[in-house]
């Protein structure tokens, strides 16, 4: 019992530092996340919407640090108890998640792992279980130093997450795993392999056969049945491949825009996905950046999930050199984590990507 105990110790309390400090680095990210869960259709709590971001700091930042208490061996009742009613909760968001198929990815490890639905539920089950013994053998869990250097240390891991939760609301996230980092080519993002694996789709072929209901399944062939046909259902029993970039687009008054956009050697994009939401004083910041890269010979649009109605009147209150063009809000948050931000773009690579906090920093 003693070296499971210390297993499972080791193992649940690195775990949780892993998945809270990935999480931490992108706490808007997994605000997101909870707005999904939130909202109607999901869990049905439209109220926790506005406070999705203080959640997630509170709910990633608690889980670093019960990390850090059980491997150190600070309170580990109280540990252990806080750990058991975390898991139980995230243990029943991802069956809610895999059962009703409500959110795809449950977001344990933000955009660095994707998990399946059913996966992270696992995942949970497992954690659940190694808690429990840890429960069952709490005897065991013992301090690994002093008080006051326990002390100490609790204080610099409450103090760091913190810091870094700070640094990177009001920046961007220090490690960025999403497809729209610095370096990434927009168009090679959305292409597929001529060899990638397609899409298995099973059909329930219905007819009526003398009266009576018949269904014949197969995989896409028309089947040879003396009846008359009554219907199809298809369903999907393997995914194909998909590109890590599949919803982007750029689009103005039903035109599309995407591929020459991409093609543009010098292009600044300010990205806004909520005009509505965004920090107005920034646009101040904004519009001298742009005016600067236009000078020095760049193109620069604006994309916005927002209505041409809002986007026009922003555009004339703070005299902004250039027009929104309409991308998908979803598409635009996980671009960049920052309402608005500054993009600078190579012929489809990103080139350099700024928080508005960060604008006057970036050069044209």
């Amino acid at each position: 019992m003693k070296y499971l105990v210390a297993f499972s110790r080791i193992f649940v309390g690195i775990l949780f530092i892993i998945s809270g400090l990935i999480k931490l680095n992108d706490p808007l990210g997994f605000s997101f996340k909870l707005e999904e869960y939130f909202s109607q259709g999901v869990l049905d709590l439209p109220f926790l919407m506005p406070y999705a971001l203080t959640i997630s700091i509170v709910v990633v930042v608690i889980e670093v640090i019960l990390g850090v208490m059980l491997l150190i061996g600070y309170k580990p009742r109280f540990t252990v108890y806080s750990l058991l009613t975390m898991i139980v909760f995230f243990t029943f968001l991802t069956f809610y998640s895999a059962y009703f198929n409500k959110v795809t990815d449950c977001g344990c490890f933000g955009d660095a792992i994707k998990l399946t639905p059913w996966e992270s539920f696992t995942k949970d089950i497992i954690l659940l279980l190694l808690i429990v013994l840890l429960l069952f053998g709490i005897q065991h869990i013992q301090p690994l130093f002093k008080r006051k250097l326990r002390n100490a240390i609790m204080l610099i891991s409450i103090a760091g997450c913190s810091y870094f939760c700070y640094h990177v609301l009001n920046h961007l996230p220090s490690v960025d795993f999403r497809p729209y980092k610095i370096g990434a080519n927009i168009t090679e993002g959305m292409s597929v392999p001529e060899d990638a694996p397609k899409a298995i789709y099973e059909y329930a072929w219905k007819f009526d056969v003398d009266g009576s209901e018949q269904v014949v399944v197969t995989n896409g062939e028309y089947p040879t049945v003396q009846g008359e046909f009554i219907g199809v259902e298809t369903t999907e029993i393997q995914k194909g491949y998909e590109p890590p970039i599949h919803d982007f687009t750029i689009e103005k008054n039903g035109e599309d825009f995407t591929e020459a956009m991409l093609q543009e050697p010098k292009l600044v994009v300010v990205v806004a996905y909520d005009l509505a939401k965004a920090d107005l004083e920034a646009f101040e910041k904004v519009e001298e950046a742009t005016d600067k890269a236009l000078k020095s010979g760049f193109k620069v649009i604006g994309l916005s999930a927002s209505s041409d109605e809002v986007g026009n009147t922003l555009t004339k209150r703070y005299r902004l050199p250039f027009d929104f063009y309409f991308t998908d809000e979803t598409t635009l948050k996980t671009i960049v984590r920052s309402n608005p931000a500054i993009l600078v773009l190579n012929k489809g690579t990103i080139i350099e990507k700024a928080h508005h906090n960060d604008i006057q920093e970036v050069q044209f």
